[in-house]
């Protein structure tokens, strides 16, 4: 897995001139929940990569490190990818879908987000839905998230 990340990565970068796209690095916090439990703070950092597809779409890919700030709890990895519109020349409505991983429950996620852009940073709310496996009990995050545009 960690062999096929790294390799995507590397075509992304090695890819960038001619795809002429956006790169982007945030910082993120937010919320994670499970179905009838209490909410617990989360933070975490992402780095993605935005490409035009025509008119004001959009397909992205992005790499994702969170954490429940919670003792005993452990970094979830995310892969992931979004596709979207372009709103507004500083506004950016997208879909959301992939696979997360590391110690705890592994599974799927989708979700949808807006981001917003203020010149070279932005900022950014993002809901996702986790559909955990091994029995575990699926779980939602409600983020928010700044960064910068590359």
């Amino acid at each position: 897995m960690r062999l096929a990340l790294s390799s995507i990565a590397i075509a992304m970068i090695a890819a960038t001139p001619a795809l002429a796209g956006e790169a982007r690095v945030e910082a993120r916090g937010g919320v994670d929940w499970t179905d009838g439990q209490t909410a617990k703070a989360t933070a975490g950092a992402a780095v993605g990569y935005d490409v035009d597809v025509g008119g004001s779409a959009f397909i992205g890919a992005e790499q994702s490190a969170d954490k429940v700030l919670e003792g005993g709890t452990n970094v979830r990895f995310g892969s992931s990818g979004r596709i979207g519109i372009k709103a507004s020349p500083n506004d950016k409505i997208y879909a959301t879908g992939g696979y997360n991983y590391g110690k705890g429950p592994n599974g799927a996620d989708v979700g949808a987000g807006w981001e917003h852009s203020f010149g070279g940073l932005y900022g950014k709310v993002e809901y996702k839905r986790f559909f955990n496996e091994d029995a575990a009990p699926n779980s939602n995050a409600a983020m928010v998230g700044l960064g910068v545009k590359f």
